[in-house]
């Protein structure tokens, strides 16, 4: 049998299917109401382009990063102050350099807060900046070394929160922030970091971030490229990480230091695994697999009262798979949307359904 490649509208009829139905869930959750389930979506939204963003890092190129929580922090904090309203700026952040506190981005065009979107958008390009020179020195590093070097940036990203008090109020929550992040700002964000991702996997850059993660002797030998893919990887993780905490911030409306840290990383590390480093799709099934475990686990913490009872069960999960399915539920595959409605999709959802079907004796 010769397989026909699927023409450009079948390929685009896949994803258009998969955006289309999430489109109309989210409206319908929109319109119910249920503010406690859109909450957890939105949470679910942020943790996706979390993981998918630590996976471009860690999962294409093999060099492990434990700092982009650090990259998260600098987001959050950079959109709040550049939405924060004047008259608060003087009130809570008086000290702040001239430049910073002059500017309110608030600038709506009907209901679109486009001011939102700029500080989310200058948020994340600051941090890319701050990102390269780092992964210039970061990134000719392998193995455990790049792990502790990336804590380390994570720790230095702490310290200067706690201190800079001018920007950051210190220890202090930084509270008052509009909330403008809803159900489809974390949604639309998220299928950008998907994309931009997944396109990013298939391009030369991807195949060589992938060559170097099997084996960086090798690929040095037929002339592949090691720096330039793992500093691209981890500059453009770094921009949506730090989308994530704007995002984060804009949704909860205050936080503080302590929030970006240990127990965020090994969260998103956690999801990271479970899903399978070096896939998409293992990025997304892994958050909300975490994501629903974590809120189950903890209806049931607070029934029984055996408070911490989700952080242990997590952390024996996290040790089953990186023991006995190292590769993670996904492995590298990918769930191949763009050939859903490829030539002969039906006779083969009718075999699927067919061999589905109980048997009758």
């Amino acid at each position: 049998m010769i397989a026909i490649a699927p023409t450009t509208r079948q390929r685009l009829a896949g994803p258009a299917v998969a955006i289309g139905a999430v489109s109309v869930g989210f409206a319908l959750l929109d319109a119910s109401g249920q503010a406690f389930w859109q909450g957890l979506v939105i949470n679910l939204a942020i943790f996706i382009i979390l993981v998918v963003a630590l996976n471009l890092s860690s999962g294409f190129t093999g060099v492990f990063s434990l700092g982009h929580i650090g990259f998260m922090a600098l987001g959050a904090y950079t959109s709040a102050i550049l939405t924060l309203p004047l008259h608060e700026k003087a009130e809570y952040l008086p000290n702040l350099p001239a430049l910073l506190a002059g500017i309110h981005l608030d600038m709506w065009v009907g209901p679109i807060p486009v001011g939102f979107l700029a500080a989310t958008v200058i948020a994340g390009a600051l941090v890319a900046i701050v990102a390269w020179p780092v992964g210039r020195v970061l990134m000719r590093l392998s193995g455990h070394f790049v792990a502790v070097a990336t804590l380390g940036f994570l720790v230095i990203v702490r310290v200067l929160i706690f201190n800079a008090d001018s920007l950051t109020r210190g220890s202090r929550t930084f509270s008052n922030v509009t909330s403008y992040t809803n159900l489809w700002w974390a949604g639309a964000w998220a299928l950008v970091a998907i994309y931009v991702v997944w396109r990013l996997k298939r391009s030369p850059y991807g195949r060589e971030m992938l060559a170097q993660r099997e084996d960086r002797v090798a690929a040095q030998s037929v002339g592949i490229r090691i720096m330039e893919p793992r500093l691209l990887a981890f500059v453009i993780g770094a921009f949506f990480s730090a989308v994530a905490g704007a995002l984060y911030a804009h949704f909860i409306t205050s936080f503080s230091p302590t929030v970006f840290y240990f127990d965020l990383t090994f969260r998103v590390i956690t999801m990271l695994v479970i899903g399978g480093m070096g896939s998409v799709s293992g990025s997304v099934i892994g958050a909300a697999a975490i994501m629903l475990l974590a809120e189950g686990l903890r209806r049931i913490e607070d029934t029984t009262l055996l408070y911490g009872l989700s952080q242990i069960i997590l952390a024996v999960i996290f040790l089953f798979i990186i023991t006995f399915r190292r590769e993670g539920l996904m492995g590298q595959r990918e769930i191949a949307l763009d050939r859903l409605f490829a030539p002969g999709w039906r006779e083969r959802w009718r075999e699927r359904l067919r061999w589905s079907r109980p048997q009758r004796r």
